[in-house]
Order: structure tokens, then sequence, then C-alpha cells
């Protein structure tokens, strides 16, 4: 969660400014993000880790400035970019409100639905991140517990013991399941078009 709220709000940040001003600053930060996106971060956490000893906060760091980031700048870029040729956004310059306001007051509320329905997905993907560092062993230190030191356990004594493998497997498919299901019923409550659909 700490690593999705902080990518969040970098990603928000980025594709809020690729998509309201264009030009030379959209394709300039645009070509940079797809270069930084094309990093294989996994591989790149594994040498920094494999170096220095990890701990949680230099894990949420890596995650976040390699990954977590990255994905939903392309759907708020894109939110921005068709928003900003609406009549309201072009009353309010006519109107002289700053470029900041209009960002956040004006655009930022009717981008939230495509921002809030890829949230679960980013989680799951994070989660899932976590818990193969932790399963190859360069996630969290030893000792630490995590469903991919549980996983690895497991599967070292697998052939005697499958409960193991068995019980974190399903805690992490139930889990995994309820964020999906959590940000679709959050996505449903907050989505305007449903209220204006004829029934």
């Amino acid at each position: 969660l700490v690593v999705s709220i902080l990518g969040y709000l970098i990603g928000i940040t980025v594709g809020a400014l690729q998509g309201y001003y264009g030009g030379w600053i959209d394709i300039g930060s645009q070509r940079l993000v797809e270069i930084w996106s094309a990093i294989p971060f996994l591989f790149v956490i594994m040498i920094i880790v494999s170096m220095i000893q990890p701990t949680f906060l230099l894990l949420v760091v890596l995650l976040v400035l390699l990954r977590a980031w990255i994905g939903i700048t392309f759907y708020v870029r894109g939110e921005y970019l068709r928003e900003k040729a609406k009549d309201y956004v072009q009353a309010a310059i006519g109107s002289g409100v700053g470029d900041g306001k209009i960002m956040l007051k004006h655009i930022f509320p009717n981008t939230l639905v495509p921002i809030i329905s890829s949230a679960p997905f980013g989680i799951v993907g994070l989660i899932s991140s976590l818990v193969s560092l932790d399963y190859l062993g360069f996630g969290l230190p030893p000792g630490t517990p995590s469903w991919g030191a549980l996983l690895r356990q497991g599967l070292e004594n697998v052939r005697f013991h499958p409960h193991l493998t068995i019980i974190p497997t399903a805690a992490l498919a139930v889990t995994l399941f309820c964020v999906v299901m959590v940000g679709e019923a959050v996505r449903e409550a907050l989505d305007p078009k449903v209220f204006s659909r004829l029934r």
C-alpha cells in the first residue's frame, strides 16, 4: 500500500503535467518514461540487493522509483489530454483561473474513475513482485514473515508437508482476489456514469 500510494502520487503528477501542457514537455517526458519503463526492474533490484542488505525502506524506494509510478502515468496523461479540450476547461482558462487550480480542481476529479479502476491491479502487481523477490531470496531479510519466504520453505519440504505450500498459495490468491473485488466496488461507487444511465 505504501508503494502504491507513493507511486500513484508521482505517476499522477507526471501524467497530469504531460497531458495538460502537451507540446515539447509531453514529447520529451514521454520518451524518458518509455525508456525508464524498459528497464527490467526485478533484475535491477536483484543486482542492488545482492550488493547491500535489503530493508523495508530500501525495497519501497526501489519499487517506487523503478516501477510503481510508470503505469498510471499513461492513464492520467490520456485523461488530461482528453479533458483539456472540453468546454469547461476552456471556460476556466478564459476566466483567468491558474493552471494548478484547473489541473487539481477541474480536471483531476474527472480522471478518478480510470485511476481507481487501475489501482487494485497495480496493488496486485506490487504484491506479486514482493512475493517473487522474497521467494528468490532478494526481498526482506531472513526472519521477516512474508509469503515468498513461506513458499520457498514449503517448496523445500513439499514432498512430506504439502500443506506448507498450499496454505500460503491459497492465502495469496484470496488476498489478491479480495483486493480486486474491493477496487471494483469502489470504482462502481464513485463512477458518475452509473447514476446517469436509464434503468
